[in-house]
């Protein structure tokens, strides 16, 4: 029992940091997926102040002076930009044969496909056509599918936004949650055009997606987009602008210090719990030295030298540990598989972490074993044999 004790520090040490490995893991190649999936080279421009805190960007001011003609300047003037897409968004009510769903509209031109690298999975996007004369046509979300039809084919069926009918056109692919957490599934699009004067009824754009040529002159392009916005908006010097131009590095940056903080945190935990086993595993072996007095007399009159004395009782703790820190890593990939299952979170199990894991914890089990197996070594055979 004592030495189920002990090893159980190890186990829970080494299974706190598998499983905060793996999830930090999968948590990278989640953001690496957003990355890809948000779209490559893109910067995101926005209307008023926002800043990013905790991972996503936080609107400080709201203004209207963002316009689908920005976003067309910035293609005509601007070398670094090579697509830049308007966007007017908005969260309402999708209904088909009295079933709803509430999930955000986004109006927005043909080019939104390429420039957040977007494609449908059946059937048309939206089209310079629908553009032009305002169709009331819509391509639905995966997720807002599945919520409205539960099965049934939505190609062709007439849903509603708020009060206007709209056909169905197309169905996107699935993308799964952007760098922010947001679900890009649950969303319709809709023709910029259509959205701005029949839905909405607005003139401005909230978003506006410009894509750059070059990736690595993000910052030129920002530059570049910065003045261009300043002079169409009449913004006199000293005076702050009216609109924020994002680069993808400053919100998966601030993800990663929080992720990076997060795993940093437990790992040491971990650590923690490894260095108790290890505390654990010395003190078992510095009693197992003592009930074991006459073992180590009988090996030492028989002709055992005190290395052998040595070598048994490090081969002892080290297998405690090494055996241990295996149930640690059974541990931990449990563990983490079981929090990515009921948190949604990503989990990719890590090889090395595992290795490194095991190494450290048989590391342990030697420093830890080294003083009880001197003592026990050093012990005169004849005493030994009397003792009780």
């Amino acid at each position: 029992m004592r030495t189920l004790l002990a090893m159980l520090g190890i186990t829970i040490g080494v299974g706190a940091v598998v499983a905060v490995v793996s999830i930090g893991e999968g948590t990278q190649r989640e953001i690496d997926r957003s990355i890809e999936a948000f779209g490559t080279n893109l910067l995101l421009i926005t209307p008023g102040q926002t800043r990013i805190s905790a991972g996503r960007g936080q609107r400080a001011t709201t203004m209207t002076t963002l316009t689908a003609d920005d976003a067309n300047a910035m293609v005509e003037e601007l070398r670094e930009v090579e697509i830049a897409v308007p966007a007017a968004t908005k969260k309402m009510e999708v209904s088909w044969e009295g079933v709803t769903a509430e999930t955000l509209v986004v109006a927005t031109t043909p080019d939104f496909q390429e420039a957040r690298n977007f494609h449908p999975a059946r059937r048309e996007f939206i089209t310079d056509r629908m553009e032009r004369i305002r169709a009331r046509d819509v391509v639905l979300g995966q997720t807002v599918v599945a919520a409205l039809f539960a099965g049934s084919d939505p190609i062709g069926a007439k849903v509603r936004i708020g009060r206007v009918p709209f056909e169905v056109v197309g169905v996107m692919e699935r993308k799964g949650l952007d760098i922010g957490g947001q679900d890009q599934d649950d969303q319709v699009l809709i023709p910029l055009s259509t959205g701005q004067r029949r839905l909405f009824n607005i003139a401005h754009v909230t978003t506006i997606y410009a894509k750059v040529r070059d990736g690595e002159k993000l910052e030129d392009a920002q530059s570049e987009i910065a003045g261009l916005l300043r002079e169409r908006h009449r913004l006199r010097d000293g005076v702050a602008d009216d609109f924020t131009v994002q680069d993808q590095s400053e919100i998966i940056a601030a993800q990663q210090q929080i992720s990076g903080s997060f795993t940093l945190l437990l790992t040491s935990v971990g650590g923690i719990s490894l260095l108790v086993g290890g505390v654990g595993i010395l003190a078992v072996m510095l009693m197992s030295v003592r009930e074991r007095t006459r073992e180590v007399g009988l090996r030492r009159a028989v002709g055992a030298t005190r290395r052998d004395i040595v070598v048994q009782f490090l081969t002892e703790a080290t297998v405690l540990s090494v055996v241990g820190s295996l149930a640690g890593v059974a541990l931990g990939v449990s563990a983490a598989a079981v929090t990515a299952g009921l948190t949604q979170w990503a989990m990719a199990f890590s090889l090395p972490a595992a290795i490194g894991a095991v190494t450290i914890s048989a590391a342990i089990g030697i420093i830890f074993g080294i003083y009880p197996a001197r003592q026990a070594s050093l012990q005169k055979p004849v005493e030994a044999l009397r003792g009780q």
